[in-house]
Order: structure tokens, then C-alpha cells, then sequence
């Protein structure tokens, strides 16, 4: 069994600690039931393989690959690229929210695909083009996170739903900073926008606009490594609620 699964049996329980523990097992039977309706439990190894698969732990390794893209994107941006000063701090706060939410995901039991991304040179060529691929790449993570709410929700885990939401709401918030900084209406969405339903397009979505995880990009571009940029994403003080609840 994944430590996805295992974790996520442990906060069925948890939450319904105020229960019989009769009543407990059925929430637990109920959500191992919805957990392979997904495919969960018979979870096959290999990254490729898992990348096919629309369950519980690829939506959290999916999740993490693109919190370490997030994190070297807007921390490379952040030093690269000529940006005026509020979008540039925002920028900043950016990557130290995209970096803990991998570090909570890890805890979560996720896995990233690869540590090794390529980005496109285009990335880093001038403030709208950064802004232009900020807004893309928090477009598909907004969605990815949902899909991610959808499936939790489904095994009945409020605790990793919740997380889910929390996210998502934070990368909803970068793209609504990132389309100000360009002039545009930020909050231009009554409700986030849900456009596809299986975990392996938001990895498609962000291949297409020129990404590559562990191998050359379809665009001119340079690789980054997660862990040496890591080591100096910024961490402004203003961030708060560094916690899921």
C-alpha cells in the first residue's frame, strides 16, 4: 500500500475519532472502496506508468514535479528578469509559497517525477514574457489541484481535500498578481477554471509550452536543478499561514 493511501486512511480515522469505532471502519471500508475505484490500490511502479494513471499518489507526484518547476521558475525569474518592485516581491513570496508546498506534498508522501527541468528561455526574456509564463503555468496548477480536491473529496479525506483547495487558492492568487502586473484584470474569474479532468494533461499542457522534466524541452531553454536553486529561493518575511489548517 502507498504511503499516500496509508496517510490517507490515517485522516479518515482521524477525523471521525469522535465516532464508534464501528462506525469508523465503515468510513474507512467506504473510502478504500472510492480509493480503488481510482485505481489507488493496485498503484504500479515506474514514473512513465504512473504519469497514465488519474489516482491519489499521482496526483500528489504530479503535484510535486510542478511545485519544483514553480520554485525554480519564480526564483530564477526573480533574479533574471528586470522586474518593476512590487511585481518583483510578489514574485519572490511566490517561490517561497511554491517551495513549501512541495515540502508539505513530500510529507503527504508524493514524489516528484524529476528534480532536473528544463525552461525555455523565453521564461526569463522580459517582465511580460516571465508574467506571460507565470499565468500558464498557474493556470494548469490551478486545475491539477482541483482535479486533486475532486479525487480526495471523493475518498472522503477532508484533511487532503482541504490541502488541495488551500493550494490551489494560493496559485490562484500568483495568477491574479502576475495578470495586474501586465495591466490586466486580476480577478477576472468568478470561479477557477476546470478545463480538463486527468492528472497527465497538466504535465502535457506545460511540455507543450516548452517545459521538460529531466530531458530538453521542445524549445530552446537551459536545464535548473532543484536543489541548487532551491538553496536561495527568497523567504520575505510578509508570508504567512505557512501551515495547511
Amino acid at each position: 500500500m502507498s504511503e499516500a493511501v496509508t496517510l490517507a486512511y490515517q485522516a479518515i480515522d482521524e477525523e471521525h475519532a469522535d465516532k464508534p469505532a464501528a462506525t469508523r471502519r465503515k468510513f474507512v471500508v467506504g473510502a478504500g472502496a472510492a480509493l480503488g475505484g481510482m485505481g489507488v490500490l493496485g498503484l504500479a511502479g515506474g514514473a512513465d506508468e504512473a504519469m497514465a494513471k488519474n489516482d491519489a499518489q499521482t496526483i500528489l507526484n504530479v503535484a510535486a514535479t510542478a511545485e519544483v518547476l514553480a520554485t525554480i521558475v519564480n526564483t530564477v525569474g526573480a533574479e533574471r528578469v528586470k522586474l518593476d518592485a512590487v511585481t518583483k516581491r510578489n514574485v519572490e513570496a511566490a517561490a517561497r509559497e511554491e517551495l513549501i508546498h512541495y515540502k508539505f506534498l513530500r510529507k503527504f508522501g508524493a514524489k516528484p517525477a524529476t528534480k532536473k527541468i528544463w525552461v525555455p528561455n523565453k521564461a526569463f526574456t522580459n517582465q511580460d514574457s516571465f508574467l506571460d509564463t507565470v499565468i500558464t503555468g498557474d493556470q494548469v496548477f490551478i486545475n491539477a489541484y482541483l482535479i486533486g480536491t475532486t479525487a480526495f473529496a471523493k475518498a472522503r479525506s477532508t484533511k487532503f481535500a482541504r490541502f488541495t483547495a488551500e493550494t490551489m487558492g494560493a496559485e490562484g492568487v500568483h495568477r491574479a498578481l502576475a495578470l495586474q502586473s501586465q495591466g490586466k484584470l486580476g480577478n477576472d474569474r468568478v470561479f477557477m477554471k476546470y478545463s480538463f479532468t486527468r492528472i497527465e494533461t497538466a504535465v502535457k499542457m506545460l511540455q507543450k509550452a516548452g517545459f521538460g522534466f529531466g530531458k530538453k524541452g521542445s524549445e530552446p531553454g537551459a536545464f535548473f536543478d532543484f536543489n541548487s536553486v532551491a538553496r536561495r529561493t527568497p523567504d520575505p518575511a510578509g508570508v504567512n499561514t505557512r501551515r495547511p489548517r
